[in-house]
């Protein structure tokens, strides 16, 4: 299996997951958060549209997010396979993807969908702070700088995303509940979808994912 897409709610882990299945299928990985982050940093057009609807916790619009990631898939370096984090979101997201990778090199091989309960997840999201110049990340309550407010690292102010507030994280969850989960049932339809328990450590999560994988 090389084609992958990690679905879950805000907060389940994708991203730390994302990272270690492309490892160990030896791919690229594809963050949705990244993928915007590097076309504001660019300043294109599509970045700076993004923007308005990540800073108040919104799904970006499905056009904006298709042509990010359609970019992405369509370069050489992902013939082999991906893994995608973040991206579907929506039912029009997901059959674009198809789409896309009907017309290039084949369907997806897996979803694999982290369930994690709500009031969890609101612990998680409301507690993350992130290094203002390292980007290194934190959370109050599990991994805490050493010093408060300053980076263990660089000494610089950490401070919190305005989509990590608990507000934001409130409707962020509320936003993904409406539009984001009816990929679930999508993915069922077509057989592609299995769940994995996002409570336990970081590693017992991992080995369940790699189980699935082999």
């Amino acid at each position: 299996m090389k084609k992958v897409v990690l679905l879950g709610a805000p907060g389940v882990g994708k991203g730390t997951q994302a990272a270690q299945v492309a490892k160990y299928l030896d791919v690229n990985c594809m963050a949705s958060g990244d993928l915007f982050r590097d076309h504001l940093s660019r300043e294109s057009e599509l970045g700076l549209q993004a923007k308005s609807y990540m800073s108040v916790g919104e799904l970006v619009p499905d056009e904006i997010t298709i042509g990010m990631v359609t970019e992405w898939l369509n370069m050489p370096e992902q013939s082999s396979g991906f893994v995608l984090d973040g991206f579907p979101r929506t039912i029009a997201q997901a059959q674009a993807l198809d789409n896309v990778l009907n017309n290039g090199t084949g369907g997806l091989d897996l979803v694999i969908h982290i369930v994690v309960p709500v009031s969890e997840l609101i612990d998680r999201l409301s507690g993350r702070y992130i290094c203002t110049k390292c980007q290194k990340p934190y959370h109050i309550v599990s991994s805490p700088p050493l010093i408060k407010n300053q980076c263990d690292d660089c000494s610089a102010p950490i401070y919190q995303r305005d989509d990590d507030r608990s507000d934001a994280v409130k409707k962020r969850l509320a936003v993904y509940e409406e539009q984001t989960a009816p990929l679930v049932e999508y993915y069922v339809g077509s057989g592609l979808l299995t769940k994995v328990d996002g409570l336990g450590q970081i590693d017992e999560v991992r080995t369940s994912i790699q189980e699935v994988l082999a």
